[in-house]
């Protein structure tokens, strides 16, 4: 079998329907829901399943309903293909995903700190003061000094660095306004204000951080079963007392997505499976490396897809 990495997507990647196919396919996940319904104190699956999409799109709702999807997918690989990765790695909260899969944190404990990380972010900037862009086909130096001269508006910072052609800012609204301007006078071909409720990845997440922190030091990490590449760092962790200080650090930092998938495919890792709602991890890995293999499991139509592949790579 090839060397296999999961990844786990974040926030963008919510949809109405999501967990539906597999749930319907596959009655044991149901477990999942309940389990998240009772640690929240209100109906996830119903949201996940009928919305309204406006609710789903609110980041404390958005976070757990990803974490509860992806973790379904990954038992129902487990479960029905025997597929194990030798690494993972989540985006954002994704990193969440990656570690519960991985066996660093109970199920329930995931979801509870997923609802507050999204409470406390949301919290720590008011609707309307803080913005998020994406920046197409710009260096990184430049949108880094774009972000240096806007910031006599507040602060504006690189908070997801996702391929060479595609790194999101975020800050204060005005502040990432006029980084934009900057951008596209430097020769970015795009920069797109993105609809998103808070600035995530940057110094105003701080005293959601702070708050986070508390919750974390509360709750039983394990030792992993296998690594995860982290976001803050883009480096191999599997410790409980580094699981602990990656969640608290990336809160602010910046997401380094594009590092840690160089690093994935530099050691050797030739087959990508994304586990949860959407494509979106897959399609950016195909950018960054045309020949590996992406797959995803979001349906059980995709299940079918994965089987075929794992009788093909197993001959």
């Amino acid at each position: 079998m090839s060397n296999i990495a999961f990844l786990y997507p974040g926030q963008g990647s919510q949809v109405v329907g999501m967990g539906k196919s597999l749930l319907d396919q596959f009655p044991y996940t149901q477990t999942f829901f309940d389990q998240a319904n009772d640690a929240l104190g209100f109906n996830l699956q119903q949201l996940c399943f009928e919305g309204p999409e406006e609710e789903l799109k609110i980041t404390y709702n958005t976070q757990p309903a990803l974490l509860v999807t992806s973790v379904m997918a990954h038992e129902v690989l487990r479960r029905e293909v025997g597929m194990m990765p030798k690494t993972a790695a989540g985006h954002s909260l994704g990193e969440y995903s990656a570690i519960t899969c991985a066996g660093g944190l109970a199920f329930a404990d995931a979801v509870k700190l997923v609802h507050l990380r999204g409470k406390y972010m949301q919290d720590a900037v008011p609707v309307g003061r803080g913005a998020m862009a994406a920046i197409m086909n710009l260096e990184f130096d430049a949108i880094a000094e774009a972000c240096q001269r806007a910031s006599v508006e507040g602060v504006v910072m690189p908070a997801n660095y996702n391929l060479p052609s595609q790194i999101v800012i975020a800050g204060a609204a005005k502040a990432v306004e006029v980084a934009c301007g900057y951008c596209k006078e430097m020769g970015a071909k795009r920069a797109v204000m993105l609809p998103v409720s808070a600035p995530f990845h940057c110094s105003l997440m701080q005293p959601a951080q702070d708050r986070l922190a508390e919750n974390i030091a509360s709750v039983e990490f394990m030792d992993l079963n296998y690594t995860i590449i982290n976001n803050a760092d883009a480096a191999y962790i599997y410790s409980a007392d580094d699981l602990r200080d990656s969640l608290i650090r990336q809160v602010t930092a910046t997401v380094r997505w594009y590092e840690s998938m160089q690093i994935l495919v530099g050691d050797g890792f030739d087959t990508f499976v994304e586990l949860g709602s959407g494509k979106v991890l897959s399609g950016m890995m195909r950018k960054i490396d045309k020949n590996v293999q992406c797959l995803s499991l979001e349906t059980a139509e995709d299940l079918k897809k994965i089987e075929e592949f794992c009788h093909a790579h197993t001959k």
